[in-house]
């Protein structure tokens, strides 16, 4: 027995760090490579203009240490972490967890779902330009070595995007195996390096005074908003730690920061700030002049492989947003494939990797440069962080149990942290910063216009439909009752469903047992077995049943059926047929959508995916009766 318990403890103990090791290559793959660009953007004349002296590198360093401590260790590591809805995180799902505080009024209700609906369109701009910018970054530092490649730095960068979304397909745990030892090599070649200088520099370590950020902040007047716009870069992609938890787990994630990233990220920017010191000329690439000349070529194919991994961390992240977006009602259905038997919470959406592979090609071709996109970079991150904090402060208020006055300074104090990089950030729309901000404006419009024509959709079918109770007493008039189940999809019990009613006037017949059958989505990532149906007898062999899922779970409907067994209605799916309704959506001239709402949402409405494939219904069991709808 104790043989058996300790092979089960070393067997979780090998999953653990086989978790860790994953987080490493697709958590941490974007914040891990910041060192890159965020020291020589620091001190780039036409970027924030601080002059290259002593104290502007102190303060610089101190300014980024303690933003990696603050924003990701604390506010992240430490505090969002803890905002675990069973298992997963991301801004829907924190959202969801916000809104299960007691008494929610419906105007904070409704400020959750705006700021939801302004995360997930912000966290869809920081996806597409990630991996625009990591891989472009990646393929331009081979121009150290070789400058003959520069006229195919766009071509080997559009292969390489290609490559990476096509591995996806093959789930993150995949990705994760693949990418997490290069990623764990390359923190360790980042410590390694910045100690080097650090030990012929050690006074470079007072830079780990705080004080020294604050003189920085305070000696440069309106000009310290460049600075701190360069400073962001040194944590886009911290917002993944959060995003990603579903994928690995709470304490992968945490284990991972805490000793690898956090202490390899600052030992290199030290040992950056250290060379600058002694060799202030190095400002031209201070992150490749770390080392000689002949360790060049190695650490710029290194560093190529690292910055292609950077992506993964959004890219992740993004598939597992968008199937909350769905399950929640933010976006159409579509296929979402699970990856991995294990870890339920890693999935592959197609349409996103698509869709986000013909995005991110087009800013390639479009920019043609990172450093064209470095100005874009920084504003979806803040703003989501920012959105991220409001979150966080109700679910600390009322689902924590935080008095007022601690969840308002705890998360004031980070409100502000995010306000300030989020102000900083402002200053590169007309560089680039327009680029986020159109995006994510496009899928704002698009998700809230998705929101509301559902809405108007559902009072268009339902608002006239014929009371069930009304109907169950004219059911002894029906002329036949025909042998079987009819399963009637509808989205309330309550109502006739426009399928039963276009059933009876067709064919003429009703089944034996007639049952209907409602989907409904939880504002929980999970539901238990014992919660997963509800059903009610109408009589008349009329029967009422709900089934509950949660934002991370695929409807099932035939497995749900099969869970009514206990409840005295057992149902055999050979002698089953089920009826959807297919609604044809028409313009109406009285509708409370506009004319280009009502087209977009009709557009939306034909991409969704069928009904029967969504809700895992056997396809030879199903019958669809049509009907028109105005919107």
């Amino acid at each position: 027995m104790q043989s058996s318990h300790s092979s089960d403890q070393h067997d979780a103990g090998r999953r653990h760090w086989a978790l860790t090791l994953g987080a490493l290559g697709v958590v941490y793959g974007d914040i891990g490579t910041s060192p890159l660009y965020t020291m020589h953007t620091a001190f780039d004349p036409a970027i924030t203009g601080m002059p290259l002296n002593e104290a502007n590198i102190f303060g610089f360093l101190s300014m980024v240490v303690w933003s990696l401590v603050l924003v990701v260790t604390l506010k992240y590591v430490v505090l969002i972490l803890r905002a675990d809805n069973k298992g997963e995180g991301g801004i829907l799902s924190l959202s969801t967890l916000a809104l299960s505080g007691k008494d929610r009024s419906r105007s904070q209700r409704r400020l959750m779902t705006v700021l939801a609906m302004l995360g997930l369109a912000l966290f869809y701009g920081d996806g597409m330009i990630t991996p625009a910018v990591s891989v472009l970054s990646a393929v331009e530092g081979l121009e150290i070595s070789a400058p003959d490649v520069q006229h195919w730095v766009v071509p080997i960068t559009v292969v390489i995007l290609v490559g990476l979304f096509l591995i996806q397909s093959g789930g993150t745990n995949t990705v994760g195996r693949l990418f997490g030892p290069v990623m764990c090599f390359w923190f360790a070649c980042l410590g390694a390096m910045g100690v080097v200088h650090i030990l012929q520099v050690p006074h470079v370590l007072k830079a780990l005074d705080p004080r020294y950020a604050l003189d920085l902040a305070f000696n440069h007047g309106w000009s310290v908003f460049y600075i701190l716009g360069a400073a962001v870069l040194s944590f886009t992609g911290g917002e993944a730690l959060y995003a990603d938890m579903g994928h690995f787990g709470r304490r992968p994630i945490r284990h991972a920061w805490v000793a690898v990233v956090f202490p390899a990220l600052v030992l290199n920017y030290f040992g950056q700030g250290a060379l600058l010191l002694s060799k202030p000329e190095a400002i031209d690439n201070p992150f490749f002049l770390l080392v000689p000349e002949f360790l060049l070529l190695p650490l710029v194919v290194l560093s190529t492989a690292a910055t292609i991994i950077a992506s993964q961390a959004v890219i992740s992240g993004v598939f597992s947003l968008t199937r909350q977006a769905v399950q929640l009602g933010y976006m159409p259905r579509m296929e979402i494939r699970h990856t991995s038997e294990s870890e339920i919470g890693q999935v592959y959406v197609p349409r996103i990797n698509w869709a986000l592979l013909v995005a991110v090609v087009a800013l390639v071709i479009m920019f043609g440069s990172s450093a064209k996109l470095t100005d874009a970079y920084g504003l979806a991150v803040t703003g989501s962080m920012a959105i991220t904090t409001i979150m966080a402060l109700f679910t600390a208020r009322d689902v924590w149990g935080w008095s007022r006055p601690r969840a308002a300074i705890v998360f004031g104090f980070f409100l502000f942290i995010d306000f300030s990089f989020l102000t900083a950030n402002c200053l590169k729309i007309p560089q680039g910063g327009w680029l986020p901000l159109t995006v994510g404006l496009g899928v704002f419009v698009l998700v809230s216009t998705w929101r509301l024509g559902r809405k108007v959709l559902y009072d268009r079918i339902y608002r006239d439909a014929l009371p069930m109770s009304l109907f169950l007493e004219r059911a002894d008039r029906t002329p036949v009752r025909v042998a079987g189940t009819a399963v009637f999809m509808t989205g309330s019990v309550d109502k006739v469903p426009h399928a039963l009613l276009h059933n009876l006037k067709h064919n003429k017949v009703l089944h034996e047992r007639v049952v209907l059958m409602r989907v409904l989505t939880e504002e929980v990532p999970w539901v238990t077995r014992e919660r997963r149906v509800s059903m009610e007898k109408l009589g008349k062999g009329f029967f009422s049943v709900t089934a509950h899922f949660g934002f991370m779970e695929q409807p099932n409907v035939p497995r749900a059926l099969a869970e009514c067994r206990p409840l005295g209605l057992a149902i055999d799916l050979a002698e089953t047929s089920f009826f959807l309704g297919r609604e044809t959506l028409v313009p109406s001239s009285r509708s409370d959508l506009t004319r280009w709402q009502e087209q977009v949402f009709i557009a939306l409405s034909a991409t969704a995916l069928s009904a029967t494939t969504f809700f895992d219904i056997p396809p030879n069991r199903v019958v669809e009766l049509g009907t028109q709808v105005e919107v």
